[in-house]
């Protein structure tokens, strides 16, 4: 079992994306150690891009910060090798973009992952159609690559579910992600096609903003997957900043 379903073994996950280098690279290093330390049972870390088409204002924002800080993918690379060795261990995926791994090199890449202990990769601007030759370089070092399904995803749904690995992460409502008032898609509709084609565990997100959402949407899959809200948190800034950060997950991984 990889280690990405085994974050799903002991119930509902609840997973925090952070973006690496934001506010600034030292404070996302204890930012993502204290969300470890709160109860995530899987952190999504993204590498920042200048040109992040599935995000929303927050989201984009924590990019540009970050990359004006100076984050580079290498400096990612060593936060999370970091993390490793000093006895961070909970399951881990990296999400960018496309460009990010052919500007680096696919295979360089992919295997630096495995070398520092990342476990899963998503690449939300590749289509399920053109994964092939990342999920082969995925495979050669053991990095699972996590799909994607929408709610227009309709009659490929299937097909990608009897074809999935890691995790399946369901996108919760069209457009970019972002704190959200409510949740209208038939979630429940997705899930079951899901269960009905595959074991691998899938998780809501986009859009979750509350313990409340969370908990619903937990109810209908295997985990909710918060972003936006907790950039939010760490914006707030503050000399609890990291407190509030460790409350936000606490109360969230109890509602999931």
């Amino acid at each position: 079992m990889s280690n990405i379903k085994k974050a799903f073994a002991n119930g509902k996950a609840f997973i925090p994306f952070i973006t690496c280098g934001y506010p600034d690279i030292k404070t996302s290093k204890e930012v993502i150690r204290t969300v470890a330390e709160s109860g995530a049972d899987l952190i999504e870390i993204g590498i920042p891009f200048s040109d992040p088409t599935a995000e929303g204002p927050v989201i984009q924002h924590a990019n540009l910060k970050a990359l004006e800080g100076g984050i580079t993918t290498v400096k990612v690379f060593e936060v999370i090798r970091e993390l490793r060795n000093e006895g961070v261990t909970v399951p881990m995926v990296f999400m960018t973009y496309a460009n990010v791994v052919f500007s680096f090199g696919s295979e360089k890449f992919i295997s630096t992952c495995r070398d520092i202990g990342i476990d899963g990769l998503i690449l939300p601007d590749i289509p399920y159609e053109e994964r092939g030759e990342f999920l082969d370089i995925c495979h050669k070092y053991g990095l699972d690559m996590i799909p994607f399904v929408a709610p227009t995803s309709a009659n490929r749904i299937a097909m990608i579910a009897k074809h999935s690995e890691g995790f399946i992460y369901i996108i919760s409502s069209l457009g970019v992600t972002g704190v959200r008032d409510e949740i209208t898609t038939d979630i429940s509709s997705i899930v079951k096609i899901i269960r009905e084609n595959t074991d691998t565990p899938c998780a809501v997100g986009f859009g979750i903003s509350t313990p409340e959402q969370a908990h619903e949407m937990a109810e209908l899959s295997d985990g909710a997957i918060v972003g936006s809200a907790l950039i939010k948190v760490i914006d707030a800034g503050g000399e609890d900043m990291l407190k509030n950060v460790g409350e936000f997950v606490r109360k969230m991984k109890e509602a999931v």
